[in-house]
């Protein structure tokens, strides 16, 4: 939308320290050797300030990966060069209220079989209820099996695994901060393992197995190996790699460790839900753009990685091929600029039209601006109702790192989740405005302003769905 006045704050300032160590915690909680000693105890993220500390965790009770001391060298070094503290142990000692409480996350790197007792188990548990957040690497998956709250936490049981060999994998997810950095494809050998169950449908897969690229793949063509969730008020990132020590060295996979670990300890944000019948409009290809059209001046213009970027304005890609009703649309975007100074947004519930202002006129565009007043700016339905500042502030990523929308209209109503956290909740009651049906689009809005996009997918709801209070979102 055109620029009214501005205020120059920026929404990410309260954050813009946050990845910095500028507190300072008397000694490590946890020794490599002894386990635990004292900290804070209280609820969540506790006791260390804007510290973000890490505890690993490698205790095992069964098969012993040898790739362990190079995974806990990897962490180590991860953590000193971004900014969190990281503390190791094998002592499952270290699982108290107290002492858990000092930790951000807890990593369970390669740990096998039954590795806390009762009591362990409960302060950990307690942890997780409390914000807490768990990172499972590899044989994370081969721990605690008659633990029913772990077995949800991780995801998934290990069954089998085939000989280490290269394989494909396909990335879903490309604005989670573990995989953002991968391209749709990641070729790489490590020793691939089979899960007991799909967690597809309990968690939010950012990447899976080609069963087709390799032997031994027993999961009928459906095989996450990576994935994220929100789970009992904390937070769960798990990765299959991590078997051999060649992993630990590979700067793709010490990414996607790290995007995980960030994501766990709140440094970075991500819609972690899960996600199921949603279908691409935009999928990273020149074909997939045949059913879009451009209106109005400016363009957009195809990154090899799949992106789409906008230059000049003012005007909107729009998708042609046809109009929706009820229904969920979900799209990455991110801002170019340093400083967030850039303007887009998405149109939802407009005719179709050669003629941007259409779309202004007509519908309705949710905002994607850093410096506008809050009725104009992300998140916002924009000149219509603010988000919510406070919830907005903290679910959003800065410029350069992926956010996620999804924007759920059903009959009148349109609600926004900003990496799943939601944001705004609005009904039109303009009869010349009807979400009821209409197009979807984005802004390319002017020279000054370049804000990308992929990934852009919809899934359609029943007509009924407008009728419920307040379906739950993310399915």
């Amino acid at each position: 939308m055109p620029r009214y006045g501005r205020t120059r704050g920026r929404l990410w300032a309260a954050l813009g320290g946050a990845a910095l160590l500028i507190g300072c915690v008397s000694g490590p909680a946890v020794s490599d050797d002894t386990g635990a000693s004292g900290g804070p105890d209280g609820p969540g993220v506790a006791g260390h300030g804007d510290e973000r500390r890490v505890l690993v965790f490698s205790k095992t009770a069964g098969f012993r990966h040898d790739s362990i001391p190079e995974g806990v060298k990897a962490v180590r070094e991860l953590g000193a060069a971004h900014g969190f503290v990281v503390d190791a142990t094998e002592d499952a000692a270290a699982f108290t209220a107290r002492n858990l409480g000092r930790y951000d996350a807890v990593v369970f790197l390669s740990t096998t079989g039954d590795v806390l007792n009762a009591a362990q188990q409960g302060a950990f548990e307690r942890y997780i209820r409390r914000g807490g957040a768990y990172v499972g690497v590899h044989a994370a998956a081969d721990t605690e099996y008659d633990w029913a709250f772990y077995g949800g936490l991780a995801g998934a049981y290990f069954q089998s695994h085939p000989a280490i060999q290269p394989a494909t994998v396909d990335v879903e997810d490309h604005a989670h901060p573990a995989t953002a950095g991968l391209g749709a494809t990641w070729n790489r050998t490590d020793e691939w393992y089979n899960y007991r169950s799909n967690p597809r449908d309990r968690a939010h897969v950012l990447a899976s197995l080609d069963e087709s690229s390799y032997m031994g793949g027993t999961m009928n063509g459906d095989h996450p190996i990576a994935w994220c969730q929100e789970y009992q008020g904390g937070r769960a990132f798990y990765t299959g790699g991590g078997h051999t020590k060649e992993s630990f060295a590979e700067p793709a996979f010490r990414q996607h460790l790290l995007g995980g670990i960030r994501w766990a300890i709140g440094e970075a944000q991500a819609d972690c839900r899960p996600e199921n019948g949603y279908r691409p409009l935009f999928d990273g290809t020149a074909d997939s753009l045949a059913a879009w059209r451009q209106a109005g001046p400016g363009s957009f213009t195809l990154d090899d990685d799949g992106t789409i970027t906008s230059s000049g304005g003012m005007g909107m890609l729009w998708y042609a091929d046809r109009s929706f009703g009820s229904y969920s649309l979900k799209l990455d975007w991110r801002m170019s600029g340093p400083s967030g100074d850039d303007n887009s947004g998405v149109f939802v519930g407009f005719p179709p039209s050669d003629d941007p202002w259409s779309a202004v006129n007509n519908g309705y565009e949710v905002q994607i601006d850093a410096t506008d007043v809050p009725e104009r700016t992300t998140g916002s339905v924009y000149g219509f109702r603010s988000a919510d500042i406070g919830k907005r502030d903290r679910a959003l990523n800065p410029p350069g790192e992926w956010n996620t929308y999804e924007i759920r209209v059903e009959g009148e109503r349109l609600r926004v989740w900003l990496n799943g956290v939601k944001i705004n909740d609005f009904t039109n009651t303009d009869p010349v405005r009807s979400l009821r049906d209409g197009h979807v689009g984005i802004q390319n809005h002017g020279s000054a302003d370049q804000v990308s996009f992929r990934d852009i997918r919809v899934k359609e709801l029943p007509a009924r769905a407008a009728e419920r209070a307040d379906p739950t979102p993310g399915d």
